[in-house]
């Protein structure tokens, strides 16, 4: 039976990172993952999606050659399988990299399934292999990051044909005509934005009273106007009650209102969000806590159970890469017995949306500084006010920023425009910081970028704003 000091399950941007990480300390580690290193982020989510956005974003330009004086004469053709082998050559690209990390740091990588057979004193752990054998392992710590996989309705069954997870969407061999699409968060945004911007009828189906319900209302309220204007359509308060199969499209029959409406379209896209990757891990056996799907953990990463530690979209919210990647450092370094690990912050998390246009937010909101009692100084500048903005054709959109009342310091930034998926970054390092009002309005901006519009909606907080 081989030992480790630390055993790790799945290879997504939490484990391979935690992995390396755990290398780094000096951690005798062995990773186990079932599929394709770097997850779903790096195979079926993040990346992929962004290769197949970059398209869309290609022919928005497109849309506006004339605008720069550019003519285009003939009809622009696309091949939607070639997109979508360029987007699985990129996702292959990133995993053999990441292949190649694990190697060059001496990372011991089996690719099988891990469960946890006992824990007492040390865990013992069996991994199937791809091969079928069962390896016995013994570790004296252990970090789950499974990940997750996409949250179903009940009663709708996902058939690869005509009714999609995020996973068939990103793989369809033809373009669908119409496209209905049930949830209204980043991912259902993403793709409302892609099938859209590639010809197809796309409706949105949403709880909630308002898109991107997790995102700031002003933000949500421009995204919404500038989608239907460019011919998406918006069910809120609405809900999937149940699907009627015709012969080539299908039927969903939606609750808006109190009232059934039928949808007919081609697809239909299951984006409500994600559960866990919990099964068959012995996870009751070692009675670890769970709560709605996930894996609950405290703020050092570790479950109810000594020794045990999960990160990423296995645990609590908010379900992202980056997320996970940093709670894997926090994991690999308490392990080795760094004294002061760095917290994680989760308000000084960014959220990004890869749509056209760009959506990014970190920290609080108006109403959720409101819900804490704070006071708060809120400042905005529209991207019309910004000389970069014009010059890209890209002028829809604005930055907001909220500062403590009493102290100045930066709680929450929320954009929509151009690169602000970019732009975010600058914001988060400031919140690392706790930079004040002071910092970021006597720092100098380079002119003319998009960034300046950061700087003018803080200057807008505080009656300063040049520019509008």
């Amino acid at each position: 039976m081989k030992n480790f000091d630390l055993v790790i399950f799945g290879g997504g941007p939490g484990g391979y990172v935690s992995a390396i990480r755990a290398k780094q300390l000096g951690i005798n580690v062995l990773l186990v993952e079932s599929k394709d290193l770097g997850g779903v982020c790096l195979n079926w989510g993040c990346i992929p999606t962004k290769a197949l956005l970059k398209v869309s974003e290609f022919k928005n330009s497109i849309k506006k050659f004339e605008e720069f004086g550019i003519s285009v004469k003939g009809e622009i053709s696309f091949d939607i399988k070639d997109i979508v082998q360029r987007s699985r050559n990129v996702s292959k690209q990133l995993s053999i990299g990441v292949k190649h990390l694990l190697k060059k740091n001496n990372v011991e990588v089996i690719k099988g399934f891990g469960s946890i057979l006992e824990n007492d004193e040390n865990i013992i752990i069996n991994v199937l292999n791809d091969q079928s054998e069962n390896i016995k392992i013994k570790t004296k710590n252990l970090i789950i990051a499974t990940g997750a996989q996409p949250k179903l309705i009940p009663g709708v069954d996902v058939n690869n044909q005509n009714i999609w997870t995020a996973k068939e969407a990103m793989v369809p061999k033809s373009l669908p005509e119409s496209i209905t699409i049930i949830g209204s968060g980043a991912i259902g945004i993403e793709f409302a934005s892609f099938y859209n911007d590639m010809g197809s009828k796309v409706t949105v189906i949403e709880m909630e009273d308002r898109i991107l319900p997790n995102e700031d209302e002003e933000v949500s309220e421009m995204a919404k106007s500038l989608f239907i204007k460019r011919g998406i359509k918006f069910l809120n308060n609405s809900s999937l009650v149940s699907v009627d199969h015709l012969k080539n499209n299908i039927i969903s029959k939606v609750k808006v209102n109190e009232k059934i409406i039928d949808i007919e379209s081609d697809k239909l896209l299951i984006a409500i969000g994600i559960i866990g990757n919990t099964e068959n891990m012995g996870l009751e056996k070692a009675e670890i806590k769970m709560l709605n799907g996930h894996i609950v953990t405290n703020e050092k990463m570790c479950t109810n159970i000594p020794n045990i530690y999960a990160i990423g979209d296995v645990t609590n919210p908010p379900w992202l890469a980056h997320k996970a990647s940093h709670e894997g450092i926090i994991a690999a370094e308490i392990i080795a017995g760094i004294k002061e690990v760095h917290k994680l912050d989760k308000t000084s998390i960014p959220a990004c949306t890869y749509s056209y246009p760009q959506i990014a937010s970190i920290g609080l909101n108006e109403k959720q500084a409101s819900e804490k009692g704070l006071k708060v100084k809120v400042g905005s500048f529209p991207f019309l006010g910004n000389g970069k903005s014009i010059t890209l054709g890209q002028k829809d959109g604005f930055v907001k920023t909220l500062f403590d009342e009493e102290t100045g310091e930066l709680i929450g930034a929320h954009m929509i425009g151009a690169e602000v998926t970019e732009l975010i970054n600058s914001f988060s390092i400031a919140k690392t910081l706790e930079t004040t009002e002071v910092d970021i309005i006597n720092t100098i901006f380079a002119h003319p970028t998009l960034s300046e519009a950061m700087h003018e909606s803080v200057l807008s907080a505080y009656n300063k704003a040049i520019h509008f």
